[in-house]
């Protein structure tokens, strides 16, 4: 999803620095949430582990451009149950910044792009996981048509907001909207994938925990009380 370089330019740049500055600020604002919950040093520790996950999965995992972008496995669905949101967007904004300082210096001037396609779908993900999944099922116990459910909000979200960049950046001329349905047609091949890793790590969290609290996992995984 880290948009081409010159897909948007010039003084068009400056709606990615508002857009980022939103959804950093409501990242901002639920990691307080978290933290008055949690303890801080239960948000960081998830923070930290989110991170990991993220850049592992931008900067190890097979990647490859695609049109107007490029094609990863991010399983934000993953870091997204077992972490909760706040720590999923924390990870997520750090973990591409710090690919971008040490790794891909030529994505930082698409920072505030990529942040925004990022976390605004992570956001529309935890409101749709409201609807998914039912009060009082923990995220353990989801299904595979729950998980998919997720895996399509998650992924579209990424792919409409991949689309609107390079709307917003080239216009709606013929090979702008070949490049975006490209992107788009090989982006939506991780939706049947992604559903089975999460199902994965979801059973292997339940095979390592008790059921119990646990700081380095979110409560809803459990549904935990305390």
């Amino acid at each position: 999803m880290h948009i081409e370089a010159g897909v948007v330019a010039g003084a068009k740049m400056f709606l990615s620095y508002g857009t980022a500055t939103g959804v950093l600020g409501m990242g901002a604002k639920l990691a307080l949430e978290n933290v008055k919950e949690n303890g801080a040093l239960s948000f960081a520790l998830k923070s930290i582990i989110a991170t990991i996950v993220v850049f592992f999965c931008f900067e190890v995992l097979p990647h490859y451009p695609v049109g107007v972008s490029e094609v990863h496995l991010i399983l934000g669905t993953t870091i997204f149950l077992v972490f909760g949101i706040a720590p999923a967007a924390f990870g997520l904004a750090f973990g591409l910044l710090i690919q971008g300082l040490f790794f891909a210096q030529f994505d930082l001037p698409q920072y505030g792009i990529n942040v925004t396609t990022l976390l605004a779908s992570m956001l529309m993900l935890n409101y749709a996981s409201k609807k998914i999944i039912p009060e009082g099922v923990a995220y353990k116990d989801i299904s595979y048509s729950q998980m998919l459910k997720m895996s399509v909000v998650w992924e579209g979200a990424i792919v409409s907001w991949v689309a609107f960049w390079a709307l917003y950046g080239q216009g709606f001329g013929a090979e702008n909207l070949s490049n975006i349905l490209s992107f788009g047609g090989a982006y939506m091949t991780v939706v049947a994938l992604e559903p089975l890793v999460d199902l994965a790590v979801l059973a292997g969290v339940k095979a390592y925990t008790s059921g119990d609290c646990n700081i380095f996992f979110d409560k809803k995984l459990h549904n935990c009380k305390a």
